[in-house]
């Protein structure tokens, strides 16, 4: 198996496997990996007659796609088959034979979007080899971890806090974030070196004052009045602060808040991987826990509940006004 840098690592040395297989739940990685071999493993000219895209939901069985892949290239020296929407094709017992003694001419690349049955030897085999990429759900942690590695690739800088305003802002829709970036990166000044959050606020549109890691650091800091001044903010603005969307962030924070507090152990070495976040994240646990007993986390999360149950109109159908549900919200976890 490899991973997605190794893979991206060797094709920007045009360096091309025989054989990529292409699985898992996060599209991102699999159609990143399929439109850089698209674009570059051809030149233009040999791309018109060596280079073709299969849809699986337009063909019965594996055994169509081996049977382009066994042709010669008419041009060139290679020719690239794409399969897109693979985990519609039947008769995966064919695939194995292929991949096992592929054509040395040909670049087949197979984008399995989901987790293929690991019970069938075509999968089972495949998984061990370096023709395999499993494209799995970043965690949290991971998306902020990405994020500043895109900016670097940019030979930029970027203040940690940045990484997490756009993690928790953006949402875990990686397409959705690398775009935001490239927006943000186009509009930067020429010279620029760091990113600060006023230039994520002029270029993408996300307030440096008004989002949710900017919430979660008023709880933690027991600011009453700047907490009520960002959910005002989120109900006047609630296209960009839709608060199903804001109240994840504040749940998964005082879940791991609660777990931190039973930790024997709360250095960051420690707590960072249990929690799942970077080790200077631990830092906003550390002071959380100054100010939150494990009744009081425990309580706050029930009261997020209560707030998304509240706003979706669950057992509270008159309930459905945003700025009472945040105000409401904010009084009960902080008093």
């Amino acid at each position: 198996m490899k991973t997605y840098e190794q893979i991206m690592l060797e094709l920007r040395k045009k360096q091309y496997s025989p054989v990529y297989f292409l699985a898992g739940e996060e599209p991102y990685f699999i159609d990143k990996v399929a439109s850089r071999i698209e674009a570059e493993a051809l030149d233009e000219t040999s791309k018109s007659f060596d280079q073709q895209v299969l849809y699986g939901r337009d063909l019965d069985n594996i055994g169509q796609v081996i049977s382009y892949a066994r042709q010669f290239p008419m041009m060139g020296e290679k020719t690239v088959l794409i399969v897109r929407e693979a985990q519609m094709l039947k008769k995966w017992e064919n695939f194995e034979l292929y991949w096992q003694n592929p054509m040395p001419s040909t670049i087949l690349v197979v984008c399995y979007k989901g987790k293929p049955d690991a019970r069938l030897n075509a999968f089972k085999g495949i998984a061990k080899t370096d023709y395999y990429m499993e494209s799995a759900k970043l965690r949290d942690y991971q998306i902020n971890k990405w994020i500043a590695d895109l900016i670097k690739e940019k030979n930029l800088q970027v203040e940690p806090k940045v990484v997490q305003i756009l993690a928790d802002s953006l949402g875990a829709d990686m397409n959705r974030i690398e775009k935001e970036l490239e927006k943000l990166v186009s509009g930067l000044p020429e010279g620029t070196q760091i990113i600060d959050a006023a230039m994520v606020e002029r270029n993408i549109g996300i307030s440096k004052d008004f989002n949710g890691f900017e919430l979660q650091r008023a709880l933690i800091d027991g600011d009453v009045v700047k907490a009520n001044r960002i959910v005002n903010y989120f109900a006047d603005n609630p296209k960009e602060h839709i608060i199903v969307k804001e109240l994840p962030l504040l749940f998964r924070f005082f879940s791991n808040l609660l777990i931190y507090l039973y930790l024997p152990d709360k250095t960051d070495r420690v707590a960072a991987p249990i929690l799942g976040v970077a080790p200077y994240a631990v830092r906003d646990y550390q002071a959380a826990a100054r100010r939150f007993t494990k009744m009081k986390a425990f309580r706050a999360i029930g009261y997020i509940r209560e707030a998304d149950a509240r706003s979706k109109g669950i057992d509270f159908p008159n309930s459905s006004n945003e700025a009472d549900i945040w105000k409401e919200l904010i009084y009960k976890i902080l008093h």
